[in-house]
């Protein structure tokens, strides 16, 4: 049962009525995002399709941009692009619901510790799907001029779009990396001596993640994955190294 700010129990009405506050204005600031970003369609599937565009204007196809098939998906894509990107622009608003419901049953150094962690997860994440996005065209375009003019790229909107964002999602998650280990360390699961005494070991797993995460088949998303992922390694070990230095 999660404490109040007095450390009296807060009542179980009172409980499920804040967990029910957090619900609903979660629930309208991602109506709210999902609605604007709907009226400004044309704008958000630009930016999702310039990667797209890069490569048409240069490769083996016939076509300037993207196509569909059925008449529906003319609306169904821009809902489906619509709904995912009112969840990213409602993630602030969410996550502070949540802070705001946890954070009497912190201790104090608990809060300390969460937020900061919470903040860095966020910005990694950002700077993953960010890196994922601006990396994509070096990829997309070995991909889809490898058979050269053997056949014709035809880009169907729906598959490319789940091609992005299974990428900018790969590439997001791979950059928790100094999270997973920051938390590992204050479990005193690992230690910065002990990383570095597997330091080998470390780096051939993430050549191996990077190929496993990464969608497609090219050899230059992975190697954009991985390289990041070694620095972010690096740091997390020192930042170990200071952060539990007695």
């Amino acid at each position: 049962m999660i404490a109040a700010r007095d450390d009296r129990p807060m009542p179980l009405s009172k409980h499920f009525a804040e967990l029910r506050k957090v619900f609903i204005i979660a629930g309208l600031a991602w109506l709210v995002c999902t609605v604007a970003a709907f009226a400004l369609n044309n704008l958000v599937l630009g930016v999702l399709l310039r990667p797209l565009h890069e490569v048409l204007m240069h490769g083996n196809s016939v076509v300037p941009s993207a196509i569909f098939t059925s008449p529906t998906e003319g609306l169904t894509v821009p809902l489906k692009v619509a709904a995912i990107a009112g969840i990213v622009l409602s993630l602030p608003v969410i996550l502070w619901q949540v802070w705001s419901f946890v954070r009497p049953g912190l201790t104090k150094r608990e809060r300390k510790i969460v937020a900061p962690i919470v903040a860095s997860g966020l910005l990694l994440f950002a700077a993953g799907g960010a890196l994922a996005y601006f990396v994509m065209p070096v990829g997309l375009r070995f991909l889809a001029n490898f058979l050269g003019g053997n056949a014709i790229y035809f880009p169907d909107i729906n598959q490319y779009l789940s091609f992005i964002a299974l990428l900018i999602l790969a590439f997001g998650l791979a950059f928790e990396l100094p999270i997973a280990i920051l938390i590992l360390g204050m479990l005193r699961i690992v230690s910065s001596a002990w990383l570095r005494r597997r330091r080998k070991v470390v780096w051939v797993a993430i050549v191996f993640a990077a190929l496993a995460v990464t969608p497609g088949a090219d050899p230059f998303t992975p190697l954009a994955l991985l390289l990041p992922l070694i620095a972010l390694f690096e740091a997390s070990v020192l930042i170990l190294d200071r952060a539990f230095k007695h």
